[in-house]
């Protein structure tokens, strides 16, 4: 096998004696980039999202040996992205007990304030549009129009049927439409 791995090659690999180490670290090379702009998309601080990333890949590596190819490994590594960002936010939620705190607030000023956003002011406009729309239109609308996801990989990715996810982004559109509309 020579030049680049299809991802069922990788996984073959990664089930070959004393190749698991390389064969992850392909893995990982192939879909760090990607998976670090879907959680910073959600978590918007550089910081968490490495954090988050990082145990992404722990949870990967983790359940690699049990991963029985009935969605891509992209799909696969999507969801566990998914979980581990979404888990962060609802621990970070909860250490803010006070019913004033407003999580996307916090986001606003996070996305205000990081050094290593570099969009303009547009983007910035939409950026603090996404963070108006609750968790689920957020995620769905960040997968399907950043990250051009087809519906149905994200239905297998957020396991949610095809018409809820294009139900999700209409209304998502349309906020961030109504949002920036009155901005």
């Amino acid at each position: 096998m020579k030049g680049e791995y299809t991802d069922s090659e990788l996984i073959r690999l990664f089930h070959e004696p004393g190749k698991s180490n390389y064969a992850f670290n392909l893995i990982v090379l192939r879909y760090q980039e990607r998976l670090y702009w879907h959680i910073r998309k959600l978590l918007i601080d550089h910081e968490d999202t490495d954090d988050v990333l990082q145990d992404t890949f722990i949870k990967a590596w983790n359940g690699l040996d049990g991963f029985r190819e009935d969605a891509s490994l992209y799909t696969w590594l999507y969801r566990i992205a998914t979980n581990e960002a979404l888990s962060f936010l609802r621990k970070r939620k909860k250490r803010f007990i006070l019913p004033l705190f407003d999580s996307e607030h916090k986001l606003e000023e996070k996305l205000e304030s990081d050094v290593y956003f570099d969009g303009d002011t547009i983007q910035k406009k939409l950026q603090k549009a996404i963070l108006t729309l609750p968790e689920k239109q957020r995620i769905v609308f960040n997968m399907r129009y950043f990250d051009e996801m087809k519906y149905d990989e994200i239905s297998k990715i957020l396991n949610t049927t095809i018409g809820s996810l294009k139900a999700s982004y209409h209304h998502a559109v349309k906020k961030i439409e109504n949002f920036l509309l009155s901005e």
